[in-house]
């Protein structure tokens, strides 16, 4: 089986929307800011991005809607195609662990 595992520490940028899923699943929709500074062929180099996250499941999707805008967190999960019926290319986490860190730092 190939490995599919990602773990990015970011601040949240917009709180989670919540729905179902036509199985009547809970699902929590939220984006995940992240900025960093990592090392690259012996250089130093800044790595900012933003992604979307996906919680599925009753437990997970009510820790994802109790985040507000600015808290912290640490996602663990796997990458997946934002939506596999229509082809859409872009990239979402689905979460299968959000750790709560506190309330981001004020940017400068």
């Amino acid at each position: 089986m190939e490995r599919n595992q990602v773990r990015i520490d970011g601040r949240v940028s917009r709180a989670a929307q919540l729905r179902q899923s036509p199985a009547g699943i809970p699902i929590a929709h939220f984006v995940l800011d992240h900025q960093s500074e990592q090392t690259q062929a012996g250089l130093r180099r800044q790595s900012r991005f933003r992604i979307a996250v996906v919680a599925a499941g009753a437990e997970l999707a009510a820790q994802a809607g109790r985040l507000q805008r600015d808290d912290r967190v640490r996602v663990s999960g796997f990458l997946s195609r934002a939506d596999s019926r229509s082809g859409d290319q872009r990239l979402v986490i689905h979460a299968q662990q959000i750790e709560y860190a506190g309330l981001a730092e004020p940017a400068d």
